[in-house]
C-alpha cells in the first residue's frame, strides 16, 4: 500500500498485485528507468510470498557465487522453502552467467526477479526470457515523488520525522520535477536540503528556494551511449526533422549533446 507509482500493474485488481496477493509469483523481469522501486518491489514480493530473499548484483557477482546460491536454494526446496533471487542490472550478465541459473529456474528451485534499465529483448537469453514475465515500469509522476517526500518527512523511524521542519509543497514539487521520475534522486535531494540547513531561533528548520538551489546543483540527464535511451532520443530527433519541426529538432540535438 505504501508503494508509489506503477498503478497499471499494481493498482487494485491489476495483474501483478493479484499475483502477489494470491502468492502465485513466477519468474519475472522488471524493466524500467533508475529509481522507480524495482528492488523495493522485489523485497515486497519476497515478504508477501514468505520466501528467502537473495540479492545479487550483476556487476559484482560471478558464476561461482551463482552456483553457491543455487545449491542453497536446491536444499531449501527439499524442506518446502522457496528462494527468491533478485538480480539487479541483469542485462550485465553475459550468456554463460545467464545459462548458469536457467536450469534452476526451469526446475522451480528459484523464483527469479531480474531488474534492468535496458530492453530485455536485446539483453537476455531467449530461453530465460521465455520463462519470465516482463513487466514494464514507468518513471514516477511528480505527485508520486511528492507523496514519497511527505512520508519521509513524517516518518520518525525511517525518515526525517524526528526533526522540526517547515517545507512548503512548492519546494517538494520543485524537487519532484528536478528528480525526473527518480525517487532516489528526490529523496537524496530532500535529505541534503534538510541536513544542510541550520535551525532558526525557534528551533525549526526552514527549507527555502536558496537552500534548495544549493542542494539541487546540476540535473543529471538519463542517457546511455548504446542503450535504450540513446535510441529513444535519436528517434525523437529524426522524427522532428522529418516533421519539419525545427524547434523540436534543435531541442533533441541539444539534449543529446548535453
Amino acid at each position: 500500500d505504501e508503494f508509489e507509482g506503477q498503478e497499471h500493474i499494481l493498482g487494485e485488481g491489476k495483474i501483478l498485485r493479484k499475483l502477489i496477493e494470491m502468492d502465485r509469483i513466477t519468474s519475472m523481469i522488471l524493466w524500467g528507468p533508475p529509481g522507480i522501486g524495482k528492488t523495493t518491489l522485489a523485497r515486497i514480493i519476497a515478504r508477501k510470498s514468505n520466501s528467502i530473499f537473495e540479492n545479487f548484483s550483476a556487476v559484482l557477482s560471478g558464476i561461482k557465487e551463482i552456483r553457491d546460491v543455487m545449491k542453497q536454494a536446491e536444499e531449501r526446496r527439499m524442506y518446502g522453502k522457496r528462494t527468491l533471487l533478485f538480480i539487479d542490472e541483469i542485462h550485465r550478465f553475459n550468456k554463460s552467467q545467464q545459462d548458469a541459473f536457467l536450469p534452476f529456474v526451469e526446475k522451480g528451485d528459484i523464483i527469479l526477479i531480474g531488474a534492468t534499465t535496458e530492453n530485455p529483448s536485446f539483453e537476455l537469453n531467449a530461453a530465460l526470457l521465455s520463462r519470465s514475465k516482463v513487466f514494464v515500469l514507468k518513471p514516477l509522476q511528480p505527485q508520486n515523488l511528492v507523496a514519497l517526500q511527505k512520508r519521509a518527512l513524517q516518518d520518525s523511524k525511517r525518515g526525517l520525522g524526528k526533526l522540526k521542519l517547515k517545507i512548503e509543497d512548492e519546494i517538494l514539487y520543485k524537487i519532484a520535477h528536478f528528480a525526473n521520475g527518480d525517487a532516489r534522486v528526490a529523496l537524496n535531494t530532500l535529505e541534503i536540503a534538510v541536513l544542510s540547513s541550520v535551525p532558526e531561533s525557534d528551533g525549526i528548520i526552514y527549507v527555502n528556494d536558496v537552500i534548495l538551489e544549493e542542494a539541487l546543483q546540476k540535473k543529471t540527464l538519463l542517457y546511455d551511449k548504446k542503450g535504450e535511451e540513446h535510441f529513444n532520443l535519436i528517434s525523437a530527433f529524426h522524427k522532428s526533422i522529418r516533421n519539419s519541426d525545427s524547434d523540436a529538432a534543435i531541442y533533441w540535438l541539444a539534449r543529446m549533446l548535453e
